[in-house]
């Protein structure tokens, strides 16, 4: 007797259409971006442009156009209160433009304390806009910085600089670090700042990845390194918790 076995396979036909969408996105009405810094022993510096569209071209002239002048700034650390004044410098082809103490006389000048708190005000297209912010007194601090060979590198002119650092008892503590070789800027780590949360009170040893510029892409295999011969320079800043938190996201948005 045979036995027949009928296997039936459904196929099913899968169709589909096509549709062009157009996307156009929204036009933002801009906004005022104010970027400020004050550090021990320096003048402070602001800096003010218009916010550009997500997708807007950006070339030398929209980043000109950008910068916001005539604007009133002051800054007030709790004794004196100084009225900014605007300033140009150039790079290449670019002006830059910002707004700082005139440091010619002590009248008209201010610069950073430990320990201090500062209030910016700027006053731009007839809107108020106030800050603060502090300079914490030293406390974490650098004990010293050495470099060795990279592990597991191929390249040997390729060196790692290493760091032990002191961190103070107590919760609270935070850094951002910039580094800079030979003649270059200072430029901060992809990861610059740190809180205490894990060594605090302790002593540790870290490695120090050299900072990067965001406007440029890091070459192949050399992300963190320094060179053999460079003479490296490290800037360790304690700041308050505010900027700490700024940092944060915004370094973390940026790797996103």
């Amino acid at each position: 007797m045979h036995k027949w076995i009928l296997v039936l396979i459904g196929i099913s036909a899968l169709t589909s259409c096509e549709k062009t969408l157009y996307i156009q996105p929204d036009q933002q009405v801009p906004k005022l971006v104010v970027e400020a810094q004050i550090e021990s022993g320096q003048p402070p510096v602001v800096s003010l442009s218009s916010s550009l569209n997500y997708f807007a071209e950006i070339d030398p002239v929209a980043l000109s156009n950008a910068y916001v002048r005539g604007a009133k700034i002051t800054i007030s650390d709790g004794t004196k209160m100084v009225q900014l004044k605007e300033m140009s410098a150039q790079s290449g082809n670019h002006t830059f433009y910002y707004y700082t103490t005139n440091q010619t006389t002590p009248v008209t000048n201010i610069t950073g304390e430990f320990g201090k708190k500062y209030t910016l005000t700027v006053e731009s297209g007839g809107q108020l806009y106030t800050s603060s912010t502090t300079i914490p007194l030293p406390a974490k601090k650098v004990d010293s910085v050495w470099w060795k060979k990279s592990p597991g590198n191929t390249d040997t002119t390729n060196v790692i600089l290493m760091g032990r650092i002191t961190d103070p008892p107590g919760l609270g503590n935070y850094i951002r670090y910039f580094t800079r070789a030979n003649s270059e800027i200072f430029f901060p780590g992809l990861n610059s700042v740190y809180d205490d949360q894990i060594i605090d009170g302790k002593t540790y040893e870290v490695q120090i990845e050299r900072g990067v510029s965001k406007n440029d892409a890091p070459k192949r295999g050399e992300l963190g390194y320094f060179k053999r011969g460079d003479t490296v320079t490290l800037k360790h800043c304690n700041i308050d918790k505010a900027s700490f938190d700024f940092w944060r996201t915004w370094e973390y948005t940026y790797q996103r």
